[in-house]
């Protein structure tokens, strides 16, 4: 799974974002990186900020434990979040 990577504190994803998606879910996997629809327009940060809502109620971790890390105004995204195992990551975001 080249999209999902262990770190020391956590894990490392990376994401494809849709903004503009009436619900957020995972949609799948895009150029190897996992496909996200945001349910947030792409402007003035709406859509980082549901992402990182998303993910820290998706991965049962607080909101400060999920840091983007490269692509704030991009598409394709590098987020860390602390606390979480590769294998929780998978099964939260329902990935086999």
């Amino acid at each position: 799974m080249s999209w999902l990577t262990e770190q020391a504190t956590g894990v490392a994803l990376l994401l494809h974002c849709q903004p503009g998606a009436k619900v957020s879910k995972v949609v799948g996997e895009h150029d190897g990186r996992l496909k996200i629809a945001l349910n947030a327009p792409a402007v003035e940060n709406r859509a980082n900020e549901v992402l990182v809502a998303w993910l820290a109620e998706r991965l049962s971790v607080p909101r400060k434990h999920i840091q983007l890390v490269s692509g704030q105004t991009s598409r394709k995204k590098r987020v860390l979040v602390e606390g979480v195992t590769m294998s929780e990551a998978r099964k939260a975001l329902d990935c086999n």
